[in-house]
């Protein structure tokens, strides 16, 4: 895959309006924070019955059913976690005062690899990661993931107190994670048949399609921190 700098232009606009407007609701306040991310898991939970309507292969009032409740269960659980990580217990348990500092390290562990992730395929990538998204690549889905977790490590040490089991155990878990979500989020999209899940952004298509990588990588890391942290 050849590197293409108007794509990259695109894909990393959408990343700087993403992490702005996700930092800027953590940082605002609690209660924005919260409120944010109860319409992002709305948004994508709405685009998500939708895609699995128009999927021809699910087509039995049953499997409509089980489809509806994997769905809102795959939301709930996203919520709840990664809202869970900007809670007093998270910042007790670090040692840290600042409820967002998890949050924000999830968000910017995702940004960068999925940055990293596609200059590094597009110039040195050639095995394909899968047939769900034939563009990502082993070599660029490996040195996204390894990238991210250097800054992290770099920026984490000089912006917060965390230690580097932590730093390192959420963005390696954001980077892997992050990427399996939006592999699952393209097979849905492959099995309805089109190329977003939604047009709340012009040009970026919907809710699932920027959130899917948050959706899985938030429980996974609080899963990760509450197995090896406490």
């Amino acid at each position: 895959m050849a590197f293409d700098i108007q794509t990259f232009k695109t894909r990393a606009l959408s990343a700087i309006v993403f992490v702005v407007v996700m930092l800027g609701a953590i940082f605002y306040s609690i209660n924005s924070f919260i409120i944010l991310f109860l319409i992002v898991h709305t948004g994508c939970l709405i685009e998500y019955t939708k895609l699995t309507k128009n999927t021809p292969t699910i087509h039995t009032k049953t499997a409509h059913v089980l489809y509806s409740f994997l769905g809102l269960a795959y939301m709930t659980i996203s919520f709840f976690a990664i809202t869970h990580l900007a809670s007093a217990h998270w910042a007790s348990v670090l040692g840290t005062t600042a409820y967002y500092v998890l949050p924000m390290l999830v968000i910017v562990s995702i940004w960068i690899n999925d940055t990293m992730a596609y200059v590094v395929g597009s110039f040195i990538g050639k095995t394909p990661l899968s047939v769900v998204s034939p563009k990502k690549t082993w070599e660029g889905t490996i040195g996204g993931a390894l990238l991210a977790v250097v800054a992290v490590l770099l920026l984490g040490r000089e912006l917060t107190n965390l230690s580097y089991q932590t730093l390192v155990i959420v963005s390696a878990t954001a980077a892997i994670t992050g990427t399996i979500g939006d592999l699952i989020e393209s097979k849905f999209k492959r099995m309805a048949g089109v190329k977003d899940s939604g047009n709340i952004l012009p040009g970026h298509g919907g809710f699932f399609d920027r959130f899917d990588s948050l959706l899985l990588a938030g429980p996974s890391v609080w899963l990760m921190l509450t197995l090896f942290t406490q």
